[in-house]
């Protein structure tokens, strides 16, 4: 559902901006010219590591070294949880988007319990390191600290709004995978997500558009 909503924003002319792009990821799946996209990330490992010859430059969401109006679709997949004021890269997106341009996200629900369990870990950074890189196989430098402060409908319509941009679309989605580390969590988890209402559930895919 990410990835459609990226594509339904996509013309051919398209300028895009892969914000915490990270090693890789949707862009790969895009076929979209490289040469009309840049990825900007802070870690400047995963930078050198990327799988594609895709333009980028180490930097964070809150100062991106982008002239102004110069993005049609910005996305981003699982950075907005990890900003400590969203406000500010929100004023970003609103500078380097063209009138009319999107951004498109997918990020935890603040509202799925869940994403508690993930703000306390955070708070032990030790800890969070340890279980990501034992159950994930990922390195815990690679885990970020998580504060969750765009991630109600309502926090992204306030912060939106307050920046000249507008939330056009907002779904929540279920994933029972999301614990499946043996079959009996994973049944688990489909009872579990079965029970919350459809607001609460485990991951948020929208899309924002700066306004004309």
């Amino acid at each position: 559902m990410y990835a459609n909503l990226v594509r339904q924003n996509l013309r051919p002319s398209a300028r895009l901006l892969d914000l915490g792009c990270g090693r890789g990821g949707l862009i790969e799946q895009l076929d979209h010219p490289l040469a009309q996209a840049v990825g900007v990330d802070p870690d400047w490992q995963s930078l050198r590591e990327h799988r594609l010859p895709l333009p980028r430059a180490a930097a964070t969401s809150e100062a991106l070294p982008l002239a102004n109006g110069c993005v049609d679709v910005a996305f981003a997949s699982w950075l907005l949880e990890h900003l400590e004021r969203p406000s500010l890269t929100m004023a970003q997106l609103a500078r380097v988007l063209r009138p009319g341009g999107v951004f498109v996200f997918i990020t935890p629900n603040k509202r799925h319990p869940l994403s508690g369990l993930n703000r306390m870990l955070g708070r032990f950074a030790r800890l969070q390191g340890a279980l990501v890189a034992r159950i994930y196989g990922r390195a815990g430098a690679d885990t970020f600290p998580t504060y969750y402060r765009a991630n109600t409908a309502e926090d992204l319509r306030q912060l939106a709004a307050a920046h000249g941009l507008e939330l056009i679309a907002l779904q929540a989605i279920a994933d029972p995978t999301y614990l499946a580390f043996t079959p009996a969590l994973f049944r688990l988890m489909i009872w579990f997500e079965a029970k919350l209402s459809a607001d609460r559930q485990l991951h948020l895919v929208g899309c924002l558009r700066r306004q004309e």
